[in-house]
């Protein structure tokens, strides 16, 4: 499949006709928002004066979220308390025309709540309100009767651990068998260090410290990034790992290739919830036919959009289109420096081009260096002169 515009419009108009199934912890996101003009005189804490509270999907809600933004159907499965939090969550599921029929009410425990304190734009307390214990068997049982209806009718399933007690290995372990048995993918954000209990997952998509734990090596360069990814391949059995890696982009081991997806430069406003971003446009893209490296390519950019964001932002298709354009001015360019010449190739390598460098003095040009450059040209599809 080539990488140009149209193409990625094909994705985009096949997201209107699949149906995702997130599976996961869901979190409430709670938000005030003030300015500090003094300091308490009972401690050396600032007093904030609120001026707005907002509350906003997380965790698995959050990964549900970005997909009904993208436009395709989406059920959600997880488990939320019999409160106030919980209450409000559904409202906000509803206003995101996310179906949340597979929400499990627990009496016996929270629904998982973060609020943040921030003043001028800066957090400065979060408090969490959780109970993170396994889910208890007759929860667990409701949940994989829940599974047993949605499975067979989806194009792909994510399950969004943040290690709040709902994917167990029970629940894992069921949900991947009922996944292969239909050949629908499922695509992991994982948690902990033991990611046995994913075996049999389409990709996970770690970050560089939680690969590094999981992994028990060091991820400091390229060559270790690889033999991390190919060390966690093993252990899940995995199709492909997807590390993120912060400003330093992305990392596709598929066992056969890896491919390292640079970040485009930008303001960074606030890194909540890219994760949530990168695999529900990873497995959007691919479900919709994009082949996996093209699909990390998507997911990337989405990446870059939603942290100059604030919260636990989503992502438009119409964003994407944006992006995808301004990528596609780049690579159009003859002059670039060495961070736009990154961009370029990840670029021209999502679209499976054989890229060609060759570099010389050129300050005359004559016909030997015309004739040398065609020549160097005619190796492949694209060719890069320093």
């Amino acid at each position: 499949m080539s990488s140009s515009v149209l193409s990625w419009e094909s994705i985009f108009a096949r997201a209107a006709s699949l149906r995702l199934l997130v599976v996961g912890d869901v979190i409430l996101d709670e938000y005030l928002l003030g300015s500090v003009q003094r300091v308490s005189p009972q401690a050396p804490v600032p007093i904030v004066h609120e001026q707005q509270r907002r509350y906003i999907l997380g965790g698995a809600a959050n990964v549900a979220s970005n997909l009904a933004g993208l436009g395709c159907h989406v059920s959600l499965v997880g488990v939320v308390g019999e409160d106030e939090q919980g209450t409000r969550l559904r409202s906000l599921l509803w206003e995101r025309k996310v179906n949340h029929e597979g929400v499990v009410d627990d009496p016996a425990r929270p629904t998982t709540t973060k609020t943040r304190v921030l003043a001028d734009h800066q957090q400065v307390l979060r408090l969490d309100r959780e109970f993170s214990a396994p889910l208890d068997d007759r929860v667990t049982a409701s949940i994989i009767e829940r599974l047993d209806g949605l499975t067979p009718k989806c194009d792909a399933i994510i399950c969004s651990d943040y290690g709040k007690g709902v994917l167990t290995t029970k629940l894992v372990s069921n949900l991947i068998k009922q996944a292969r048995r239909v050949h629908c993918p499922v695509f992991v954000d994982p948690k902990g260090t033991d990611y046995s209990r994913y075996r049999g997952a389409t990709v996970i998509t770690p970050n560089k410290r939680e690969a590094s734990e999981a992994s028990g090596l060091p991820v400091t360069d390229e060559v270790e990034i690889a033999a991390c990814a190919r060390r966690l391949l093993e252990q899940v059995q995995s199709q492909a790992v997807l590390i993120t890696r912060g400003q330093e982009g992305m990392t596709l081991y598929s066992g056969e290739t890896i491919a390292h997806i640079p970040t485009a430069a930008q303001e960074v406003f606030d890194v909540t919830g890219a994760g949530d971003t990168v695999v529900s446009v990873l497995a959007l893209a691919h479900a919709a036919g994009a082949p996996l490296n093209e699909a990390a390519y998507l997911a990337n950019l989405a990446a870059g959009i939603v942290i100059s964001k604030l919260g636990t932002a989503v992502v438009r298709i119409d964003e994407l289109r944006a992006r995808l354009e301004t990528q596609q001015s780049i690579a159009d360019r003859k002059i670039v420096d060495v961070a736009e010449m990154e961009q370029i190739l990840v670029h021209n390598r999502v679209q499976g081009k054989r890229i060609v460098f060759t570099n010389g003095c050129f300050d005359i040009l004559h016909a030997g260096d015309i004739a040398y450059l065609e020549a160097a040209r005619r190796l492949g599809d694209v060719l890069v002169v320093g």
